[in-house]
């Protein structure tokens, strides 16, 4: 896959300094890299795993 032909997406929260990810979404998986290094493979995810994550997330799952 062409990952240079996706469209990626960095949080509006993310910082200035590139201390942040970026999500591509294609028809079968979410793609997850990181800023700074977009060099290395992204991580993949299916659309099952990662709306269970996002779900995570906005339920509190993850707060400290």
């Amino acid at each position: 896959m062409d990952l240079s032909s996706l469209t990626w997406r960095k949080s509006s929260r993310s910082s200035a300094n590139g201390q942040c990810v970026e999500v591509a979404i294609t028809d079968a998986e979410v793609l997850v890299r990181d800023t700074k290094d977009r060099s290395q493979a992204p991580h993949r995810y299916t659309r099952a795993e990662w709306e269970a994550f996002i779900g995570g997330v906005k339920d509190g799952e993850f707060d400290l």
